[in-house]
């Protein structure tokens, strides 16, 4: 196992890399649970929806980090299921097990772009220096996400945020955060898991004094187990899917899942010194085929498509360096096909510390960025701070490529904009256009 990891080169360890999947897991867990509640809108049914999220997760961990040898967790996206929906209730005549067939489809076009490209001309086309914008990005946007889920932070009807009520949530979020960034601080090992276990028993004990905390698990059959039911497995339709007009919803899906999968394996990568030789992103190709992989196995099973997740940043930050902590991760998925009902007893709060200060880490590739240079840095920053206020990926991406191109072109550097630039700014112009056909 340390061999085929590559472990000693890496400079980790199995308790180290066990760790690091115990972490990442943890911080995304709450898919489980978020994922087929989603996904309800469409019609498909919960429970069936539960155990394709865990199916797919766990095995997407396993292409990921035996393939790839990447520490990256991959699971459906909570951007790409929206996307997902949003299709299905604006398209009509669309069927989820349509929906599942585009999915498949985007699936097999992403992977077979990926396979002839052989030069790794497509992944290599975005600016350095963009990549480190697209890393700061998403440090702000999975901050965002930790301080909206803990509560400390709350949409106003007006717009923006607003801090929330200060309640006993919230003083367990701050009691948690408190305590997991000593933690950090002191670099103690396992410091994020010790940080989630201290939050949650905390909020249990709120919860038995009368609080708003979470109620402690009950030892009843109904709250520990429940059976998987595999009623979406290969319920999707090809036939449908492969007619004419399904063919937009079909390159939706690819732009959109390359976008998101490319800047999550980046971000994490830059932000983590994972990088070759040449300072390229490690394996980037192997990690973006597996993530291709995976959607293909998300229309197969019955589910959103899968992505890279910003989380794992989590467990590079908890040591992780190989793909044996993305294992670890697809295996602790494994037991929530029976155990899922004990997710409601772990409060979304006791992660969100987590997520603010792997948020901290994801911005450490800014002290690369040359901001004296503004054709380098206006772009940089356009990418980051939109990936923020939009609070979408995709997004961060689209307007970061098309502003590098042309500031660059106004500026006259035009040798700094490769044709396979220019093709994903082609590629941006699409998306963007469909994409706004989806909006609420």
């Amino acid at each position: 196992m340390r061999d085929y990891f590559d472990m000693k080169n890496n400079g980790t360890d199995l308790r180290t890399e066990i760790i690091a999947g115990i972490t990442t897991f943890l911080s995304s867990l709450y898919i489980i649970v978020v994922n087929p509640t989603i996904l309800e809108a469409a019609g498909m049914p919960v429970d069936a929806s539960i155990t394709a999220t865990v199916v797919v997760s766990a095995f997407s961990c396993f292409m990921m980090g035996l393939y790839s040898n990447n520490p990256l967790l991959v699971a459906p996206g909570m951007s790409l299921n929206h996307l997902f929906v949003s299709a299905i209730i604006k398209t009509e005549g669309v069927s989820y097990a349509t929906a599942l067939g585009c999915v498949f489809y985007s699936g097999i076009i992403f992977f077979l772009l990926l396979v002839l490209d052989r030069r790794r001309r497509l992944v290599s086309g975005v600016p350095k220096m963009l990549r480190y914008g697209l890393a700061g990005g998403i440090g702000l946007f999975i901050a965002l996400l930790g301080l909206r889920s803990s509560g400390f932070l709350v949409g106003h009807p007006q717009g923006g945020f607003i801090l929330g009520p200060v309640n006993s949530d919230m003083l367990t979020f701050l009691i948690g955060f408190t305590f997991t960034s000593f933690l950090v601080v002191r670099k103690v090992e396992g410091a994020f898991i010790g940080g989630v276990v201290f939050t949650t028993v905390i909020s249990w004990l709120i919860g038995l004094w009368g609080g708003k905390g979470s109620p402690v698990p009950e030892i009843s059959p109904q709250i520990l187990w429940s059976w998987p039911n595999f009623s979406l497995f290969l319920h999707l339709d090809l036939l449908e899917a492969a007619r004419l007009i399904h063919w937009p919803l079909i390159a939706v899906f690819v732009f959109t899942c390359f976008f998101d999968s490319f800047s999550t394996c980046v971000g994490v990568s830059e932000a983590g010194d994972l990088v070759d030789e040449h300072g390229e992103p490690r394996n980037l190709q192997q990690s973006l085929q597996a993530n291709a992989a995976a959607v293909i196995l998300a229309g197969l099973l019955g589910t959103s498509p899968a992505t890279s997740y910003i989380e794992s940043s989590t467990g590079v930050r908890a040591g992780g360096r190989t793909g044996l902590s993305a294992v670890v991760s697809g295996c602790l998925f494994l037991p929530f096909l029976f155990l899922s009902p004990l997710l409601s007893h772990i409060p979304v709060h006791a992660t969100a510390p987590v997520l603010i200060l792997a948020g901290v880490f994801m911005l450490k590739p800014l002290i690369y960025v040359r901001w004296e240079r503004f054709d380098d840095a206006i772009p940089c920053f356009v990418a980051m701070i939109l990936m923020l206020l939009t609070e979408s990926i995709t997004q961060g991406v689209i307007w970061g490529v098309l502003s590098w191109t042309v500031i660059k072109a106004a500026y006259g550097r035009f040798r700094q904009i490769s044709w396979i630039l220019i093709l994903l700014d082609v590629m941006a112009l699409l998306l963007l256009g469909k994409l706004e056909s989806f909006r609420p």
